[in-house]
């Protein structure tokens, strides 16, 4: 996926995730693009449907815990949200437990949170909404 260069013009760089005008090569004065995988995008999308998702630790590992799908292992999924969590687009809160979710599943994980999209990673849905999805 990359940034549409349609986008910019009198309405910013919205779509780049930058305030700054427009100049040089690409959008936002650079070729800025975000590659994705498949498996990446497929959870962003989980995020538009549900917004917030529960996310578990061990306490001696910073690797996320997501038990939710049966589409990925726990390990598949602790590097696919490690993954979007560096390139900002959702953000890994152990420290805010959904309110009125049963962790039972996550027992024995110490740590207990949430995690939802950042505005980056909802600009990213939009221009997959926008722009469509390329099919590998």
């Amino acid at each position: 996926m990359s940034c549409d260069h349609n986008q910019c013009g009198s309405g910013g760089c919205d779509g780049c995730g930058s305030s700054g005008g427009c100049s040089g090569g690409g959008c936002c004065g650079g070729d800025r693009t975000l590659e994705m995988t498949q498996s990446e995008i497929e959870l962003l999308l989980d995020f538009a449907q549900t917004p917030f998702l529960p996310v578990a630790r061990r306490a001696d590992s910073e690797v996320p815990v997501y038990l939710e799908s049966a589409r990925h292992t726990p390990e598949e999924f602790g590097v696919l949200l490690t993954t979007l969590s560096q390139k900002r687009l959702i953000r890994l809160d152990f420290d805010l437990p959904l309110v009125n979710f049963d962790y039972a599943a996550y027992q024995t994980y110490p740590h207990k949170g949430s995690m939802a999209l950042t505005a980056a990673g909802q600009r990213v849905l939009e221009l997959l909404e926008i722009q469509g999805i390329p099919q590998e």
